[in-house]
């Protein structure tokens, strides 16, 4: 740990379980518990600054929506700026996107145009990582842009669903903090 007193199975318990949420079948992990518990947030980003600090990166992005929380804390912990790959129509301004494929139709994620500079390294976070789809989806909109993504970190893996094995693939190194089965 980074000089926290919390273990990562400390962490682990500070995750609420929601059974069927959104839908029959899926324990939804969420992570609103976690962030409330003031050592729990604190440990988390330590943890995730520890992980990204050695890359030197020049921005995190964060994905809507929790992603925004871990990201913009993680960026202050990092001294980077912070840059929000948001869903479709949420950013003023002229904005740059990719559609992509999710289980049942697709998505958009867009950012500012021109945000980013050309060759800046990029640590990309979110709160989960299940099937990667949203990730790849921001990697690839990041790289568009210039960007060199240098790893992508989350709060909580499930590895039954394959993401990080999806971006390990697609050459973005990806850490997480936490491991739970199922969906």
């Amino acid at each position: 740990m980074s000089g926290n007193d919390l273990t990562r199975d400390d962490l682990k318990a500070l995750v609420r379980a929601i059974p069927d949420f959104p839908k029959p079948g899926i324990q939804f992990r969420d992570i609103t518990t976690l962030l409330a518990d003031p050592a729990g947030l604190k440990a988390v980003i330590g943890e995730l600054a520890a992980i990204a600090r050695p890359v030197d990166a020049d921005f995190v992005a964060g994905i809507e929506a929790r992603g925004f929380i871990l990201g913009a804390a993680l960026a202050v912990a990092l001294g980077t700026g912070f840059v929000p790959i948001r869903k479709a129509g949420k950013l003023p301004g002229k904005t740059v996107g990719v559609d992509y494929v999710l289980e049942y139709g697709t998505d958009r994620l867009e950012m500012h145009d021109g945000q980013v500079p050309m060759g800046a390294r990029v640590v990309l976070v979110d709160d989960l990582i299940a099937t990667g789809g949203t990730a790849l989806a921001a990697g690839q909109l990041l790289r568009e842009q210039g960007a060199e993504v240098a790893m992508a970190l989350f709060a909580i893996n499930l590895p039954a669903l394959g993401g990080m094995k999806a971006l390990a693939a697609d050459g973005l190194p990806t850490f997480a903090l936490m491991d739970f089965d199922g969906h």
